[in-house]
């Protein structure tokens, strides 16, 4: 299939669907007694859907999609687009000022929602433009049930024409670390370009097994909307995780070849193992200690010796055969995206047999920017660029992209679309560098910056990072804007840490820089979530919520100090 000529995300799905077995299993949610549906299931509702919304909206109107990751919200994502109009996928963990605001912001005519729990979320902030609610399931206010559609609608199979590559497909809203969530306008064009690149990047992966996602971000999120289609394009069968809680547990049952998740996911997989393996004495520990220790070498291309090749023989069949299996036995990669990785997790997970692919984007560039290659994985950097966007370092560092996969725009907000795209040029705020082998490395972020009272840069993320690689710590925070040293919340399991934490502090402390050294912090025990609203919905700290919540705490720690 040539991608470059296609165009639209719609024509995508029907072109694969000619070339495809219809019969073959295509989406499955992991829930109980929930069924599998096939190529050719999909396509039918999709038709019958498409048909029944383009009564209600005319070409361009938005659509607001409101659910749970499940089979019916590709469905409905396609049949949107079909019938001329523009989804707008949001977050089920947004606060109630967030759905206030993207409701009156993009003004849908429009409203798809999964169930009355979904429904209560937005029933006071809808307008009167609002024609029609589709839902999934019955709500306690009349509306148009899926599964009478689906029985009713006429079977006309119209693939909408009039598509073409330049015209909005979808405006996905940033979860918001600080401020009102902003709507990305996305072409058909460039989440083709996105899948375009990504096919590039998977191709030798699905080359040795059949493609299988398990897909549990929310599909609300740019990553995993674009995610889906590439999906399409690789022709995979697709399981629906339960939860995040039950994501070990479905892979077991899914089997899954490729997964996609965000850094968070691995930084806790890394410390599950660690624990597991700090437990480990006598033979089993030297093992181990001899898989890390051989992987992280394979990793770098450093050669081995007779001696630790058979050593490593051993670790290949004993050790990471043994976590491979764990994870269903299938998995040729994980794929991460939506944040920095931290060097050494991934330098671990890649010794220990899970191959872990960093990747770099942003929502407005549809949004992968760049990954690293299965078999020349270089986990300091992100990769190199997708052919289909072309990537510069500005003068001061910034990260510049250009291509058919920046945004057409931010919805409404012409003045903040003028202040991140000049002549063609997506303006990142992220700061990076070419290697010499042409892979991009961030190495800062401008708008996550701290500065100091004598007016330094330091990266919080990066002081994040590092302390979230002991066990003892679960999260953390750090502070220290307009002061004259650097302060951290830690979340831990028990107070009694503290010692154990100071420890590890003093140990990052020697190792950083004079400014970047921190200098007191506040144990606590309530964990930063989603529901409290002090993590985005792909689990990046919200900044400013945090500070609101601990502001007492934070500035106790900077009394009584004499420096």
């Amino acid at each position: 299939m040539e991608i470059n000529k296609l165009n639209s995300l719609v024509e995508l799905f029907f072109k694969k669907l000619e070339k495809i077995d219809n019969k073959k299993p295509f989406l499955k949610w992991l829930k109980p007694n929930k069924p599998t549906y096939t190529w050719q299931d999909i396509s039918e509702r999709i038709f019958k859907l498409s048909n029944k919304i383009k009564l209600i909206i005319k070409e361009g109107d938005r659509c607001l999609i409101l659910s749970e990751n499940r089979p019916y919200w590709l469905m409905t994502d396609i049949a949107v687009m079909n019938a001329g109009g523009i989804s707008v996928p949001i977050f089920t963990t947004y606060s109630s000022n967030d759905y206030e605001y993207i409701l009156k912001d993009c003004d849908p005519s429009l409203v798809i929602v999964s169930n009355n729990d979904q429904f209560k979320k937005i029933k006071n902030y809808l307008g009167p433009n609002i024609k029609k609610i589709i839902s999934f399931e019955k709500l306690e206010i009349d509306s148009l049930l899926i599964s009478d559609i689906l029985q009713q609608s006429d079977t006309k199979k119209n693939i909408n024409q009039n598509l073409k590559r330049n015209m909005p497909a979808c405006i996905i809203y940033t979860s918001g670390t600080s401020g009102n969530p902003k709507g990305v306008i996305l072409s058909h064009g460039g989440i083709l370009a996105n899948c375009e690149g990504a096919y590039d990047l998977l191709i030798p992966l699905i080359q040795k097994k059949e493609p299988v996602f398990l897909t549990w971000l929310p599909l609300s999120h740019s990553y995993e909307h674009t995610v889906q289609f590439v999906q399409i394009l690789l022709g995979a069968k697709i399981f629906y995780a339960e939860s995040l809680e039950k994501l070990l547990t479905n892979m077991e049952i899914a089997k899954p070849t490729i997964v996609t998740a965000v850094p968070r996911f691995y930084q806790n997989l890394y410390n599950k193992i660690s624990i597991n393996f700090s437990k480990q004495k006598g033979i089993k520990k030297k093992l181990i200690d001899q898989t890390i220790f051989l992987g992280k070498k394979v990793l770098k291309k450093e050669k081995l010796n007779f001696k630790e090749k058979i050593i490593n023989f051993w670790c290949e069949k004993l050790v990471r055969k043994k976590i491979k299996n764990q994870f269903g036995g299938n998995l040729q990669s994980f794929v991460s995206g939506g944040g920095a990785l931290d060097q050494e997790i991934g330098e671990f997970l890649n010794s220990i047999g899970l191959s872990t692919l960093q990747g770099y984007g942003l929502t407005e560039a549809s949004p992968v920017v760049s990954c690293n290659i299965p078999n020349k994985i270089q986990v300091e950097t992100v990769g190199p660029p997708f052919k289909t966007n072309t990537v510069k370092i500005a003068n001061d560092g910034e990260i510049l992209i250009k291509g058919e996969n920046i945004m057409l725009g931010y919805w409404n907000k012409k003045k903040e679309t003028d202040e991140v795209i000049k002549n063609g040029w997506l303006h990142t705020g992220d700061i990076g560098e070419f290697t010499k082998d042409g892979n991009l490395k961030i190495t800062d972020r401008k708008k996550e910056l701290i500065v100091n009272l004598g007016g330094d840069n330091i990266s919080p993320t990066k002081l994040e990072n590092l302390l979230c690689l002991n066990e003892n710590i679960k999260q953390s925070y750090v502070y220290g804007d307009k002061k004259n040293y650097l302060v951290a919340l830690i979340v831990t399991n028990s107070i009694s840490n503290e010692e154990k934490i100071k420890e590890f502090i003093n140990k990052i402390n020697k190792n950083v820089s004079l400014i970047e050294k921190i200098k007191k912090f506040k144990l606590i025990t309530q964990e930063f979530t989603i529901k409290n609203r002090m993590l985005t919905p792909t689990l990046k700290l919200k900044r400013k919520e945090i500070l609101k919540n601990y502001k007492q705490e934070i500035e106790n720690l900077y009394l009584n100090n004499k420096s």
